[in-house]
């Protein structure tokens, strides 16, 4: 019957919050007291209440029960979907007042204030490098500590972040949801397509600043960046002869080293 009647009679001590039942004064009361006796048996981290770790563990199965009916993206939270379903629905309540782009949720308006501002308020301990996101310092942290909480329960395969795991997946699945517009090539990767749509429109974005010559990948001005400074990483463990670029090793091994067939 609280419920209808909005009745609270179990108030917390330190806070003053209230509740209709014991039962939830009582978890409440864990954040105060850090009590977490629910703790995670793949990773050992801890929780106050048993739903908290039923949450968590989906980061390790990859379990996502919340899917969007618009267009199939899964979500290991309620709240998450919802927030989601808002790009469909075209809703941004939220409006950076700099340069007035909205956003659907107040966090997101909060992240997008910092491009603005600079405000990097999560730096590593290690390394210092700071971010302005806690979750992407998160993610920044295993590449110090080796972690890989991520593991794929077809391959064992384990990744550091849940959406390189996602990734990972579709090689399973064989998914691949980006699709070209232009010549209707798909790919597991939205980074993939990018790349591939220059292949339409020509672009190089990545120039090199010594001699101008410009790339469509950044990876490929990195490989034209050792000629000038005459790093050559890749060498024949046959012949000691070096390369520039691993492409240029396996043709050297293949012409030089490879015995003729008989």
């Amino acid at each position: 019957m609280r419920i209808h009647t909005g009745d609270r009679p179990y108030a917390c001590t330190t806070c003053g919050k209230a509740f209709s039942q014991s039962g939830s004064l009582t978890k409440h009361m864990r954040i105060h007291s850090v009590v977490r006796p629910y703790a995670c048996t793949t990773c050992g981290k801890a929780f106050s209440t048993s739903s908290n770790l039923a949450i968590h563990m989906r980061n390790h199965s990859g379990d996502r029960p919340y899917a969007c009916a618009t267009c199939g993206k899964a979500f290991t939270l309620s709240g998450h979907l919802t927030s989601h379903m808002r790009i469909h629905s075209v809703v941004r309540p939220y409006a950076c007042t700099t340069c007035g782009k909205a956003f659907s949720t107040s966090s997101s308006l909060t992240v997008h204030m910092r491009t603005h501002s600079g405000d990097r308020p999560y730096a590593c301990t290690a390394c210092g490098k700071a971010f302005s996101q806690s979750g992407s310092l998160a993610a920044h942290m295993r590449t110090h500590s080796g972690d890989r909480p991520y593991a794929c329960k077809a391959c064992g395969m384990a990744f550091s972040q849940s959406g390189n795991l996602e990734i990972h997946m579709r090689t399973h699945s064989g998914d691949r949801p980006y699709a070209c517009a232009t010549c209707g090539k798909a790919f597991s990767e939205s980074g993939s397509l990018t790349k591939h749509m220059r292949s339409h429109t020509g672009e190089r974005p990545y120039a090199c600043t010594t001699c101008g010559k410009a790339f469509s990948t950044s990876g490929n001005l990195v490989n034209h960046m050792r000629i000038h400074a005459g790093v050559r990483p890749y060498a024949c463990a046959t012949c000691d002869m070096t390369f520039s670029q691993s492409s240029n090793l396996a043709s050297h091994r293949k012409n030089m080293h490879t015995p003729d067939p008989k």
